[in-house]
């Protein structure tokens, strides 16, 4: 029986600083006494502190005091999980691993179109063939809700050698997918299902939230903890499930990618918000929850300000909606969403979640008290009365759902490392990418390698830039150009 009162590596660090122990070892710092004092200053001396080294450190230099292992135990039983894997990379490196383990680099995996831009990094390296299920695209509000349990199985019927599924849930825009229905498709083919549930961390710990991933039947989940948890930024954890993976070589797949010097601080903030949340989570999020609840009424009274739920929950839309994303339509305001974060953070020294080209995204979590909601409910009737001093938008040229829906005429990998050259955008028209575009946040890409491009991208593109949309991971930012591949 697990002890959930425990907490393996936060434990470990006690006693290392109660020995005081000293390392003739990375890091160079040594617990903060070399570094700069400004730096100190800024950062704080406990940072570096409890930066120490994980094995010949923390744990003697064979690990055998297994605090990782142990951590990762009961991470896996608070959740219900078979096993679970700690990474300090992101949920960036669990997912390509999980392509890598299930589609075993090569071969083609079911992907939602949805899928984060770290997705189609795991494809490039893979070699694998990704074949797009289709998203549902709402047309009237200009994103795309999850595909359902049907839509999957026309992908199955399609591509039936397929080595499995992989689809976002929650999106980014806090939407949730039908997982059981989905987990179920792809278990009547014996094929196994992947969840990027990056934004799902704290979905275990409250039954007012939607289904967790493992809960509903999935064979792999990726979560970070730092998006709804109560880890730093990189904490990730990845969930496994059933015999359709093998734990062992999902293991193996993010060791080649991992760092071979993790962050035990990382390490240790996901153990301690595991006992958190075993001893504290239904309480928590609750409050959170309820908070969320008053929130989101509050806001929609505003003028100008509509906060998006019914709309996102249909037959045709989503399967459920976290709540505690409280996504904000400015389009009555006259300004897009970017203008509105934007003035929020220079002017109320508020940071929002997500912005696109009507809305904005405030993320709430157990975190958030009344005070904080206030905050942000006075710099919205702020942004309210300063709308009208600010310039009209500049117009976003929208791609039709089939026009977003690009041909895949050559294998990611293939594009990617291939010969290939810039061309002015216009003249991109009709070529194969080499490289993927990507809108920041929310971090879907809108061209992968490998996908022939058209008008409607580059102008969607082009004049988002205009209006305030960032890409920041093609060669050329501005767009002057874009890499193709070469004829």
């Amino acid at each position: 029986m697990l002890d959930h009162n425990e907490a393996p590596l936060l434990d470990a660090m006690e006693r290392y600083h109660s020995l005081d122990r000293y390392g003739f070892t990375p890091p160079a710092h040594r617990q903060g006494r070399g570094a700069d004092p400004r730096v100190r200053r800024i950062l704080g001396g406990d940072a570096f502190h409890s930066d120490v080294l994980a094995s010949a450190g923390l744990d003697d230099r064979s690990s055998s005091g297994g605090y990782l292992k142990k951590a990762e135990q009961l991470m896996a039983d608070a959740v219900g999980a078979q096993q679970a894997f700690f990474s300090t990379c992101g949920s960036s490196l669990s997912v390509k691993a999980a392509v890598l383990a299930v589609a075993a680099g090569k071969g083609d995996l079911l992907v939602s179109r949805d899928a984060h831009k770290s997705i189609t990094a795991g494809l490039v390296f893979s070699g694998v063939q990704p074949r797009w299920i289709r998203p549902r695209w709402d047309t009237k509000l200009h994103l795309a809700h999850p595909p359902s349990p049907a839509d999957v199985e026309e992908m199955w019927e399609r591509y039936p050698e397929a080595a499995g599924a992989l689809i976002v849930s929650p999106t980014p825009y806090g939407t949730c997918a039908d997982i059981a229905g989905i987990a179920k498709v792809c278990h009547d083919r014996g094929k196994p299902l992947i969840v990027d549930e990056a934004w799902g961390a704290h979905l275990p710990f409250h039954e007012g939230l939607p289904t967790w991933a493992m809960s509903a039947g999935a064979d792999v989940c990726v979560v970070s903890v730092h998006k709804m948890g109560a880890g730093f930024e990189q904490g990730s954890v990845y969930h496994v499930q059933g015999d359709l993976v093998d734990p062992a070589h999902l293991s193996e797949c993010a060791d080649l990618l991992m760092t071979t010097s993790p962050n035990v601080i990382l390490y240790s903030a996901m153990d301690g918000w595991r006992r958190q949340m075993v001893q504290h989570g239904t309480e928590l999020l609750g409050n959170a929850l309820d908070l969320a609840r008053r929130l989101r009424r509050d806001i929609d009274a505003l003028p100008g300000i509509h906060v998006l739920e019914d709309e996102l929950l249909a037959a045709e839309s989503s399967h459920d909606l976290d709540r505690m994303q409280i996504l904000m339509d400015l389009s009555e305001l006259g300004i897009s969403g970017y203008q509105g974060a934007d003035w929020l953070r220079e002017h109320r020294r508020l940071d929002m979640g997500l912005s696109d080209h009507r809305r904005i995204m405030a993320t709430l979590s157990m975190a958030d008290d009344d005070a904080s909601a206030q905050r942000l409910l006075e710099a919205l009737q702020a942004l309210i009365e300063a709308a009208p001093t600010l310039p009209a938008p500049a117009r976003i040229s929208l791609p039709s759902p089939s026009e977003l829906e690009l041909e895949t005429v050559a294998l990611p990998q293939d594009a990617f490392f291939g010969p290939r050259e810039d061309v002015p955008a216009r003249e991109a028209a009709g070529r194969v990418a080499a490289e993927q575009i990507t809108p920041y946040p929310p971090g879907i890409p809108v061209i992968v390698p490998g996908e022939r491009i058209n008008e409607a991208v580059i102008e969607y593109l082009e004049s988002g830039l205009k209006a305030g949309m960032v890409l920041p991971d093609p060669a050329d930012p501005s767009l002057g150009t874009i890499r193709v591949v070469k004829e």
